[in-house]
């Protein structure tokens, strides 16, 4: 990171080299200016009055404009030897707890990197004295021509300073609260509880810029010659008339959208799941003996697939084998009443001859 400014912190009579650097960054989206009939660039060209013309960078400077309009030149050499220690110092004036600055004051943020190897043990004494006290330093600082107030805070490893607004530049809240006497009834400060607490806390982290999104995406779009895409219509906000009705439906829609939330969690964590084993319609009979291992229960598995291929078979043999004995059988119920005819008719030829002796 490119540092804005280079000085050092005084603390009583320990000096700490350190660097200036923005700890923040702006995302927005920016445009430029353009004819709308042919689309051309719109500049601002820096022209002195005096001799209607254009002048360059080089040849410009700065100045107080005097009540009577008389310009009072002012250059970079005379500010920076103005009469003040904070013109390349960020002095330390007091140490207080957190909670005593108002967040109305505070402004821009900047790192302070120790400049150099000999500003390491210094630079880490002064953190470590900010952890162990819970407190933080309230300094004075010069920058972009101006004095100012600083709190100084750790961040992780590092220390970063707040630029403070002098107290004189805050101003009191007058005018701004309602003027007419309102009493609140507790019925409602417990639906507000209530809608607070539905409501719930959010990791800052998942907080992202919409509205940028939403340019770049009309951006793309008309790069790409398409259609920008139209806004979504939302209903209008209707007058409160109940505020009691209005606290009761905002709990109500906070508590269907906390559980509409949950829900597609749960979805996404099951899509998500990793697949189960898949298990034999059968089940094993339980022993009382120990668990079997994976490889005897997968033999047996196998074994029990294999089971109803040999019943088929077995049951085809038998079916082969009781096909032929009945046929056997046919055979010689045919062949026994062959034979038991011829023997009938013998044994009646033998009869008959006896009759005939006898008579």
């Amino acid at each position: 990171m490119r540092s804005i400014w280079n000085g050092a912190i005084s603390f009583g009579l320990v000096s700490i080299p350190i660097k200036l650097v923005n700890a923040t960054e702006s995302h927005s989206v920016s445009f430029r200016q353009i004819h709308t009939e042919d689309g051309g660039r719109i500049r601002y060209r820096k022209v002195c009055e005096l001799e209607d013309r254009e002048v360059t960078q080089a040849e410009i400077g700065k100045a107080y404009e005097d009540a009577d309009g008389s310009m009072i030149p002012i250059t970079d050499e005379d500010l920076s030897q103005l009469p003040i220690p904070t013109a390349r110092t960020i002095e330390i004036v007091a140490f207080v707890p957190e909670d005593r600055i108002d967040p109305l004051q505070m402004g821009s943020a900047y790192y302070l990197a120790a400049s150099g190897a000999p500003a390491a043990k210094p630079y880490t004494l002064l953190r470590e004295a900010l952890k162990r006290s819970n407190r933080v330093a309230i300094a004075k600082f010069a920058l972009r021509g101006r004095e100012r107030l600083g709190m100084l805070r750790v961040v992780g490893d590092a220390i970063a300073m707040h630029g403070l607004l002098w107290p004189d530049e805050v101003r009191a809240p007058e005018g701004v609260a309602p003027e007419a006497g309102v009493t609140v009834r507790d019925q409602e400060l417990d639906l507000a509880d209530a809608l607070m607490d539905t409501l719930g806390e959010i990791d800052l982290d998942d907080l992202h810029d919409e509205y940028r999104e939403a340019v770049e995406e009309v951006i793309a779009a008309k790069a790409a010659g398409e259609r920008p895409p139209e806004a979504r219509e939302e209903a209008a906000p209707g007058k409160v008339l109940d505020l009691m009705a209005a606290l009761e439906s905002s709990v109500r829609a906070a508590r269907e959208s906390r559980d509409g939330e949950e829900a597609g969690a749960a979805e996404e964590a099951e899509v998500r799941s990793l697949p189960q084993r898949k298990t034999s319609s059968r089940r094993a009979p339980k022993e009382t003996g120990g668990k079997k291992s994976t490889s005897t229960a997968a033999k047996k598995t196998a074994a029990k697939k294999a089971e109803p291929k040999k019943s088929t078979a077995k049951s085809a043999g038998s079916a082969k084998k009781t096909a032929a004995r009945s046929t056997a059988k046919k055979t010689a119920a045919k062949s026994t009443g062959r034979g038991g005819d011829k023997t009938a008719a013998k044994s009646t030829a033998k009869k008959t001859a006896s009759r005939r002796r006898s008579a």
